[in-house]
């Protein structure tokens, strides 16, 4: 009688404080990590995650301490990769098998504490890492804020497993980076009309399953659009005038300049609908690329989740020099340089425009490298 009056008197709204950014940000950067419960974690894990917790707190949240008992070593990796279930697909599970996902996963989380914690220049400087001058008080603020704002949050079902995925995501969250959760969840909000189509579309119908269309920022702010991505959207509403593609799919995020507000997939697409009349049920948006390597990956993710046969060659149409650039010996090697694999094989070139791209299931591992787009 008692248990039920002390239950009756309870706020209606009692429940635990679940951060949804925070639970997306873990999904996009950490899916196999994350997905990891700790109470069902093995022994030897169990172990690993205890002791890197007492290293943890023996920091009493000093920067430099807790920062670099937060990185992971090679022996910690491992104890995660072997704690997968051996049965099933856990989520984000690649092609190259459980250890090289929890690898890319964790060693991504390493280099956002050294980007974001320790200021160590990131691979594209002009465009990405820390909004504060890492050799300035504001950069030490900010840190100091995102580990309390980790410490905060630690409990979060989506980071419980280890403190340093907290730290982790509070970093990111501290500078305002938003940009690989900002259209989330993506098809379902955004891609929702194509994606009904193409689960209805007979793919042997069409020489080419989608035009990929990279875009171009201005380097203007005031600028919505580029002149380079208008050439692009004419090149290929002439093209897919032809009939022989299924769909289109724009791709970039808001990447240039710095702090820019308009995202390329989506003025491309707006453009491709009130100037070419294309209908925007063809038109899927990939708004997060931030590089043309990405472009083409983050293309094949679009392809995979609409249901297209990656086996059916794509149509990159882009400017002849950025078409030549992906046609060429520096375009294949940076991209195992930059990813760790090719997102696909680039084909026949058509015309100075006209690229063929087929894509590979490679291009679904999950890499957190870049954690403004994973």
């Amino acid at each position: 009688m008692l248990t039920a009056a002390l239950a009756a008197a309870l706020p209606l709204h009692a429940a635990p404080a679940v951060d949804r950014h925070w639970s997306l940000m873990a999904g996009r950067m950490f899916p196999l990590v994350t997905s990891i419960q700790p109470e069902r974690a093995p022994a030897a894990l169990a172990a690993v995650l205890e002791q890197r917790r007492k290293r943890l707190d023996a920091c009493e949240l000093a920067p430099k301490c807790l920062l670099l008992a937060a990185t992971w070593t090679d022996a910690d990796m491992d104890a995660v990769a072997a704690a997968v279930p051996a049965s099933g697909k856990p989520p984000g599970l690649a092609d190259d098998g459980a250890r090289a996902q929890v690898v890319r996963e964790l060693r991504g989380l390493n280099a956002v504490l050294q980007t974001y914690g320790f200021g160590t220049q990131s691979r594209y400087p002009m465009i990405d890492g820390p909004v504060e001058k890492v050799d300035g008080e504001g950069f030490k603020a900010s840190v100091a804020d995102a580990i309390w704002l980790a410490d905060a949050g630690k409990h979060d079902p989506a980071v419980r497993l280890d403190p340093s995925i907290a730290l982790a995501i509070a970093l990111i969250d501290a500078n305002e980076r938003r940009d690989a959760v900002l259209f989330e969840p993506l098809d379902q909000a955004h891609n929702a009309a194509p994606f009904a189509l193409a689960g209805k579309t007979d793919w042997q119908r069409y020489r080419y399953s989608a035009i990929i269309i990279p875009g171009v920022g201005p380097e203007n702010p005031a600028l919505s659009i580029s002149a380079r991505s208008k050439l692009h959207l004419q090149l290929a509403a002439r093209r897919f005038a032809q009939g022989d593609v299924a769909f289109i799919i724009t791709s970039g995020a808001a990447v240039h300049p710095k702090g820019s507000t308009y995202v390329e997939a989506v003025e491309m697409r707006k453009t491709l609908v009130e100037r070419f009349g294309i209908p925007a049920e063809r038109i899927v948006i990939e708004p997060y690329a931030r590089h043309t390597t990405t472009n083409l990956r983050n293309a094949t993710r679009r392809l995979h989740a609409m249901g297209a046969p990656l086996d059916k060659p794509t149509l990159i149409v882009a400017n002849s020099s950025q078409s030549r650039y992906i046609s060429s010996p520096e375009f294949a090697a940076r991209n195992p340089a930059e990813l760790g694999y090719d997102p696909g094989t680039v084909g026949q070139r058509h015309s100075p425009y006209e690229v063929e791209f087929t894509p590979s299931v490679r291009s679904l591992r999950v890499d957190p490298w870049d954690p403004l787009d994973p």
